[in-house]
């Protein structure tokens, strides 16, 4: 795309949740048995009242909005139930129920992805605690307790050993077993139905609270923990399809993964199926490459409920201040097009949001999006880069963690007094080494805008004085260098009529520029010009 989106928001342009596709024929009426069963009514109510909450938020993704009052009516009724049976076994007067009344409320439209607890939402209602429905990341909240409803759905167990028996026919293969976090009830079955038919290097993974786990959110096989490469001996089938975020995850820990399907056109039973994640990789690669040179980045916060988020942004800035690059930080809702397009002064952006939401595979932003993860490798410098094929989407693990940058304290000219992080305050951009897009091969003059700043601006002096600036100098905001000052200057002043168009001439056989023949203009006012002898109004 050579130019920016029309800035408007359409519904092409909203930003897709990854959510995985839903089967319509899972969001289906339930009878009252079913719904108490499945949004786990009996046990959320003993949570509540463990805990002692007084105002409970209840999170519903988009698709499960339908059964929203339906399990508001079932929770106030059995926490009302509940309060009444207390109040009587204490011999309580009935007038006090209301000063131990329960109040709960529906969230509907999350502020950031559906996986997420929004506790942004839930703080506005001073919320006590939030009821979290549906598949989720189970990303460290940062202020409220949780209580997460998975909401199981069923499978067809007989289906699912079939397709595994087709897929694995050595019977001694080491497999792991996994599964979207709505099917993960179905893992230990699985496992039993598989023994009986002779299966017996099969390791059932189980809910784990930990993204940042070699298998996001699961236990691990014996051995593991000591030595990574252990999980590289294990194929993993998985049962319906995982976001993309956790396939790339899991593509370069495990031998290679299977996927058993959910979702089926149809009605013939789902046919297992080789993950294949070569070309994303080699996609986001290509970013990685490209925003190497990039010298202005945009940080979109996209979340303000994810444990340690600050930290991730204090980790990211430094990265971005290191390589001498410029940041502007921007807090968004829920990402599209036409928000990050309104900036078209940043050259890439880099998102900080939970593990699943942080990967965004579009064509519609008008500049590239990556990850905390991919920013480190795209600003490490080429001596230390090395792509393994490894991809990681918590920002958790990269906390702490020190990179080397490109160009970092590497200058020629080591006789000049440098200040604390070993900037030569005195010396001329040409004492750097040249940057080189490696897509391109072309030389990038500015891709690090903020590595040497002037001489008055290490002083701490301001200037206001009228001075002649070059034209190869960068603009400054009190004394600091500002590329989207620059930015302003060159791409968004106005330079005079007719400069956004070359002037072209003829030569002659000598090479010297031929004149132009002569010819008589318009005359008279604007209601009739006279051309020649010729009149035109």
């Amino acid at each position: 795309m050579s130019v920016a989106p029309v800035l408007s928001t359409p519904d092409t342009h909203v930003f897709e949740d990854p959510t995985p596709a839903i089967d319509p024929s899972l969001v289906r009426n339930f009878s009252d048995e079913q719904l108490y069963l499945t949004y786990e009514i009996k046990r959320t109510v003993d949570e509540i009242r463990h805990g002692k909450y007084k105002r409970i938020a209840l999170q519903f993704p988009d698709h499960m909005l339908t059964h929203a009052p339906r399990v508001f009516e079932a929770l106030q009724k059995e926490l009302a139930l509940q309060d009444k049976k207390q109040h009587v076994a204490e011999n309580l007067d009935a007038l006090s129920l209301d000063a131990d009344q329960k109040r709960l409320c529906i969230l509907g439209d999350t502020s950031y992805g559906a996986c997420c607890v929004d506790e942004v939402a839930a703080e506005h209602v001073l919320a006590d605690v939030v009821v979290h429905y549906g598949r989720t990341c189970l990303s460290p909240t940062q202020r409220l307790p949780v209580i997460y409803v998975f909401t199981f759905r069923p499978l067809h167990l007989d289906a699912v050993v079939a397709s595994f028996q087709k897929t694995y026919p050595d019977k001694n293969h080491k497999v792991i077993l996994m599964a979207d976090i709505p099917y993960s009830e179905h893992v230990q079955p699985l496992q039993s139905a598989l023994q009986e038919a002779g299966y017996n290097n099969l390791f059932p993974t189980s809910l784990l609270h930990n993204p940042s786990s070699l298998l996001p959110n699961r236990t691990v096989p014996a051995g593991v923990d000591a030595d990574a490469n252990v999980l590289r001996e294990y194929s993993l089938f998985h049962i319906s399809e995982p976001p993309t975020s956790l396939l790339l995850n899991l593509t370069s820990r495990v031998s290679s993964i299977d996927i058993y399907p959910t979702v089926s056109e149809g009605s013939e039973a789902p046919q297992t199926m080789s993950a294949s994640t070569a070309q994303i990789l080699r996609r986001r690669y290509a970013l990685v490459t490209n925003l190497s040179t990039a010298s202005v980045f945009g940080i979109l916060i996209n979340t303000l409920s994810v444990k340690n988020y600050m930290e991730a942004l204090a980790h990211v800035q430094d990265l971005i201040t290191r390589a001498g690059k410029k940041y502007y930080t921007f807090v968004v809702g829920k990402v599209n097009a036409a928000k990050v397009a309104n900036f078209s002064e940043v050259d890439g952006w880099v998102i900080i949001g939970c593990w699943e939401s942080s990967l965004i595979e579009s064509k519609d932003f008008w500049k590239p999006i990556i990850t905390p993860f991919e920013l480190e490798l795209a600003l490490t410098d080429e001596r230390h880069r090395i792509w393994t094929g490894e991809w990681n989407s918590d920002f958790q693990s990269l906390l702490g963690k020190k990179t080397v940058v490109r160009g970092e304290g590497t200058y020629d000219d080591d006789t000049e007094e440098q200040d604390a992080d070993g900037v030569s305050a005195d010396s001329d951009s040409e004492s750097e080494a040249p940057v080189f897009d490696l897509r391109t091969g072309r030389y990038v003059s500015q891709s690090r805008p903020m590595a040497r700043p002037s001489a008055s601006a290490s002083k701490k002096t301001a200037a206001t004085s009228l001075i002649k600036r070059a034209n190869g100098d960068l603009a400054q905001i009190g004394g600091e260098v500002s590329p989207a000052a620059e930015f302003l200057r060159n791409k968004r002043t106005w330079q005079g009529l007719g400069t956004d168009y070359e002037i072209a001439y003829d030569y002659d056989e000598d090479g010297k520029i031929k004149g132009a023949a002569m010819e008589e203009g318009r005359g008279g006012v604007a209601r009739g010009y006279v051309v020649g002898d010729s009149e035109r109004s």
